[in-house]
């Protein structure tokens, strides 16, 4: 894996406190918020994934400043019932920008 890649890969928590890493897959606004989709990878050496298994999630994306007054993105946990909402209107909405041969969990 690239730095560039590394980039779009962050580490989070499952339901069971459990480390996972999660890579970057698009922002997009909804009613004025904005929004980051996120897919669950196995690891950072082998992001590559069964589509059908890809476990997806969406945060709020909220920008702060650090201590140097840099803008940082904080990913904040939305609730069940919209999250469940905004990947079924993510994968209607970005499946249509995808051609055939790419690759992506929104298919």
């Amino acid at each position: 894996m690239t730095d560039v890649d590394r980039l779009d890969i962050i580490e989070g928590a499952d339901e069971s406190g459990d480390p996972i890493l999660l890579r970057v897959e698009r922002y997009f606004y909804y009613n004025g918020q904005e929004y980051v989709l996120l897919q669950q990878v196995e690891n950072q050496d082998d992001d590559s994934q069964d589509d059908g298994d890809a476990r997806l999630y969406v945060m709020a994306v909220q920008v702060s400043l650090d201590d140097d007054g840099e803008e940082i993105e904080d990913f904040v946990p939305i609730e069940p019932d919209l999250m469940a909402s905004l990947i079924k209107t993510a994968r209607v909405t970005f499946k249509a920008d995808l051609g055939e041969g790419d690759s992506s969990p929104l298919q």
